[in-house]
């Protein structure tokens, strides 16, 4: 995958995970009803996506990550 491609889906992701974390961080008013989105799942989610393209931006710099072979 190109740079330009993991930085688009690192942004997507990092903007997701603020969103849903501002949501999760709200209280709840029952009034309203029930929260029908899972926020908290979803910041989980798209953090684990954000790290995941962060390592990945780390690999295409030239930085090795995982195990090495000696």
């Amino acid at each position: 995958m190109e740079l330009t491609t993991t930085l688009i889906i690192l942004g997507v992701c990092a903007a997701g995970f603020a969103f849903s974390a501002w949501r999760t961080s709200r209280p709840s008013d029952p009034i309203k009803g029930p929260r029908l989105i899972p926020w908290t799942s979803l910041a989980i989610l798209f953090g684990m996506g954000a790290l995941l393209m962060l390592v990945h931006v780390a690999n295409i710099a030239g930085i090795e990550t995982g195990q090495g072979r000696f």
